[in-house]
């Protein structure tokens, strides 16, 4: 379908347009500054190996990440259950 130039439709689709590039122009300069940082992973991995001092091998630091990610991917799965309002903790846990 064609749009006549001068309609509003045209003029909206111009703002639109204009507007789109405007926007992928602003996220490639903030992208082009965030990918100077390390990821949040990396970063998580060297900060809890210092807080604990823990020595962390550069050739383990992948696989250390790739457990985080699974851990946190399941900690979310469950972060989101709803629990009935007259839950409450055990107070006694046994094996």
């Amino acid at each position: 379908m064609a749009v006549k130039r001068g309609t509003a439709r045209a003029k909206s689709r111009k703002t639109s347009r204009k507007h789109w590039t405007k926007a992928a122009r602003a996220k490639s300069k903030t992208t082009s500054k965030t990918a100077r940082k390390p990821p949040p992973l990396d970063a998580l991995v060297d900060a809890a190996a210092h807080a604990l001092a823990l020595p962390v091998e550069p050739a383990w630091k992948g696989a250390v990440k790739a457990n985080l990610a699974v851990t946190l991917a399941l900690a979310a799965s469950f972060a989101d259950f709803p629990l009935p309002d007259d839950a409450e903790p055990a107070p006694v846990f046994t094996a």
